[in-house]
């Protein structure tokens, strides 16, 4: 007879996600030992971010004067993994493992890298829209955001199933948010929390859409109105 698995595998996309984040913090470590890619190698992160980190002038430059050339638009799906430190990169890949590994398993491998690569690319669209701020946007938190807005549509979802307040849902979510103001006040604050804060947002949002049976209950609705 055989036994099901006590612990579901990761889902391939989840996987994918992770070793996104994980091959440019090898190259990084590599080159910073001096023995791969030369003297330049140090510098690596560095010209990745410049190279691959989303800037706010992207937006500006868009929509007022008409660029949008290929190198901009593809920071929109790169800048997530590109991080300004190990550690960064670490708890950004805590997240999207644990939280992606929720989400694949209720909606499915392809909801779950929609959710990430949306949220994403709406919290970059929002930093940009936001603020005039020189500094760039990189790092896979806006996308974890995304799917901790997903988990947390998954939670509310079975709270209001059992008749119990869903607003216990938002828990991590406002934990999160503690710790950021938290540290905000103790070592100062940047502006990319807009970025995790609409990423979130827009995870949530998109959950109700592509869960199973998402779209076709709200074109059941539309056609019903």
């Amino acid at each position: 007879m055989n036994q099901q698995p006590v612990v579901h595998p990761l889902h391939p996309v989840v996987l994918l996600l992770t070793a996104g984040f994980v091959i440019p913090e090898l190259m990084f470590a590599l080159g910073g030992t001096g023995f791969v890619g030369g003297p330049e190698a140090s510098g690596w992160r560095l010209a990745a971010i410049q190279d691959y980190g989303f800037y706010g002038q992207i937006i500006d430059d868009g929509l007022e004067r008409g660029i949008w050339t290929l190198d901009r638009l593809k920071r929109f799906l790169t800048y997530p993994f590109v991080h300004l430190s190990l550690t960064q990169a670490l708890f950004a890949g805590v997240f999207v493992l644990a939280l992606g590994k929720s989400v694949s398993d209720a909606f499915g491998g392809i909801p779950a890298f929609l959710v990430f690569f949306v949220s994403s690319i709406v919290g970059a669209l929002a930093f940009g829209l936001a603020f005039d701020d020189p500094s760039p946007l990189v790092g896979g938190y806006p996308g974890a955001y995304g799917l901790i807005g997903a988990f947390t549509y998954l939670v509310a979802a079975q709270l209001a199933a059992r008749g119990e307040p869903q607003v216990r849902a938002f828990m991590l979510i406002g934990f999160l948010l503690g710790i950021q103001l938290l540290f905000a006040l103790l070592f100062g604050s940047n502006n990319t929390w807009i970025a995790d804060a609409v990423g979130f947002a827009a995870g949530f949002l998109l959950s109700g859409i592509v869960r199973p049976g998402g779209w076709a209950g709200i074109l059941a609705r539309i056609r019903r109105n």
